[in-house]
């Protein structure tokens, strides 16, 4: 009995341990099974996310390109019908009919050859690079890798010429920060040195188109003054009206107020660029920097004017000074006569005085309207003065008296001279009629103009002087004619009474005629 209970317990045992051995097979297989549907099903899910990114990406760039297409076709709305053409042509042109996706830093600086400083076409080059179509900015900061592609594209070249040529202050601003840093990573802000080094470069650009293509309206560079001075000059000037941070630098904002207050940027962006890129556009004609000169003897006159210089000073006068300029008198040409200088104030309408002292100084004033010989001061609060070397500067009225101009000669009783602002015996500019000495009194500046001391030492020694007429002459009045003197008609006969000491007695009893010319 007890061996056949023995048996009965080992066959259980054996069945119930195959039993469980089928158990966990059954179970093994189950699981098998669902791990490998799980994975096909996991692979299948896979496969379709990567396929919808695929997609995503397939549309995404559809859209971006989309976008590209829209932004540039704004920006070429901004031009006439008949204008588009040639912004859409000029990538093809700037290349020089080699083939290619972008446009090259060599192919820029071939096309703009004797235009301008390579410094100046490596600052176009590198703004061009950084504008991002899609967004149509240049990167001033943040991402700078739109700045690292390896040329300009056409998209950019067109958002470029659209912002440059018709943008406004805030679109022009970026392209300038782009174009004043110093390295091509791009940064938040600059600094005012940063800002008067791309002026320089902008500045001397604009001073070799003009040369280079002949927009000099009769002003000859050869025989005016030295014209890299009057480049860091009005650089320098223009610098002048910058607002920086309390650091002393200047972010986007600041350089978009500083565009948007002085025209001379947009000015001198939109020469270079249409002149430079040979983007003529018959809507809007290169702007004129220069008036015109007419009847000046330049084979003997070294001009006091530079180039630069006189482009800050033309716009300085009132828009209806637009008439040519003439030289009516100089120390080179006519002497130191004073006489001979008062017949070419006094007959020709608004003039520019130009004064240079013993010590290098450079300064003058604006008469808005033709002088007159009296003892009254006389004018307008057009009248300005201003210097020019060491510092380029304009000085206009305050308001606080009429003393803009005065001129009188040959009376005992009033000062005899010429003089611009303050009162007499201090005048913020004074020619002394015995010629050859003057003042500049200021202190601490002119009531009428307020302007410092002009001139290098407050009593002068004069060097040289000039008078431009810069507007229309006035028309001589009816019956005029009959009553001027016989001395009016001989400015030379004038001359040689004032030098052998002859007084001149009717000069301070009647004003002086004017010539019909």
């Amino acid at each position: 009995m007890e061996q056949s209970c023995d048996r009965e317990k080992v066959l259980k045992n054996v069945f119930f341990e195959s039993m469980c051995r089928k158990a966990l097979r059954d179970v093994s297989e189950r699981r098998g099974r669902w791990m490998k549907r799980k994975r096909k099903e996991e692979g299948t899910r896979l496969t379709s996310r990567v396929r919808t990114c695929r997609w995503l990406n397939r549309v995404r760039a559809s859209i971006m390109g989309n976008t590209e297409s829209v932004v540039v076709q704004k920006r070429l709305a901004r031009f006439r019908p008949d204008e588009r053409p040639v912004i859409e042509g000029a990538f093809n042109r700037l290349q020089g009919g080699t083939a290619g996706k972008t446009l090259t830093l060599d192919a820029l600086k071939t096309s703009m050859s004797g235009l301008a400083p390579d410094s100046m076409i490596q600052r176009l080059y590198r703004c061009m690079c950084s504008i991002d179509p899609g967004l149509a900015a240049a990167a001033a900061s943040g991402d700078t890798s739109s700045s690292a592609a390896p040329g300009v594209s056409r998209e950019q070249l067109v958002v470029f010429l659209a912002d440059a040529l018709r943008g406004t202050a805030e679109e022009r601003a970026p392209l300038v920060m782009v174009m004043t840093q110093r390295g091509a990573e791009a940064a938040a802000a600059v600094t005012c040195e940063e800002v008067a080094e791309f002026l320089q470069d902008l500045i001397s650009a604009v001073v070799q188109i003009l040369v280079h293509r002949g927009r000099l309206q009769g002003w000859k560079s050869g025989r005016m003054g030295d014209g890299s001075v009057g480049v860091k000059l009005l650089s320098e000037q223009m610098c002048s009206e910058l607002k920086p941070t309390d650091q002393g630098r200047c972010d986007v904002s600041c350089l978009e107020d500083w565009i948007f207050r002085v025209s001379q940027v947009s000015l001198y962006l939109e020469l270079l660029v249409a002149e430079g890129l040979s983007v003529s556009l018959s809507g809007r004609p290169a702007p004129t920097l220069l008036p015109p000169c007419r009847e000046t003897p330049w084979d003997k006159l070294h001009c006091l004017l530079d180039v630069p210089t006189l482009m800050f000073l033309a716009l300085q006068l009132p828009d209806r000074y637009s008439a040519p300029w003439r030289l009516v008198f100089s120390t080179q040409l006519h002497g130191e006569s004073f006489t001979r200088m008062v017949s070419g104030l006094t007959r020709h309408g608004p003039t520019l005085l130009l004064i240079k002292d013993s010590v290098g100084h450079v300064f003058g004033g604006f008469a808005s309207h033709g002088w007159e010989v009296k003892p009254q001061f006389q004018g307008d609060s057009r009248c300005f003065l201003f210097t020019v070397f060491p510092k380029l500067r304009v000085f206009t009225a305050t308001g606080y008296n009429e003393h803009f101009m005065y001129l009188n000669q040959h009376q005992q009783t009033m000062p005899n001279g010429l003089g611009m602002g303050g009162q007499h015996d201090y005048f913020g500019l004074w020619l002394d009629s015995d010629f050859g000495r003057g003042h500049s009194r200021a202190r601490p500046k002119c009531t009428t103009y307020g302007s410092p001391q002009l001139s290098g030492e407050e009593d002068f020694s004069v060097d040289s002087v000039e008078v431009w007429a810069v507007g229309k002459p006035p028309e001589p009045e009816e019956g005029e004619e009959g009553k001027r003197s016989v001395l009016d008609t001989d400015l030379e006969v004038q001359a040689i009474m004032e030098m052998t000491g002859k007084t001149l007695h009717s000069q301070g009893l009647r004003e002086p005629e004017e010539e019909e010319q």
